[in-house]
């Protein structure tokens, strides 16, 4: 798996910043791409002194995109109701 791999694949040279967490071009979504890659060497600190990072996509579509980690949208497993505990 090239995701962590400290040295950027060839492919990401080609990426375009995506505005949306998609592919600016077909709209897929993450899970959908092909290839990932996480430049996890060179985080952003942000004013509140969190980090993000660049997130590389290959979409299926042939297009290559990148987002920062911080435009993730929330998982849906964060969006599920908790049942209650009793």
């Amino acid at each position: 798996m090239e995701a962590f791999t400290p040295i950027p694949p060839q492919w990401t040279k080609s990426a375009t910043h995506a505005l949306e967490f998609c592919c600016p071009n077909c709209r897929a979504r993450s899970i959908e791409a092909e290839r990932v890659w996480m430049n996890r060497r060179s985080p952003v600190i942000t004013e509140d002194y969190s980090k993000k990072w660049q997130e590389f996509y290959y979409c299926h579509c042939g297009t290559v995109w990148w987002a920062w980690s911080s435009d993730r949208p929330p998982s849906e497993l964060a969006k599920r109701q908790r049942p209650p505990i009793l």
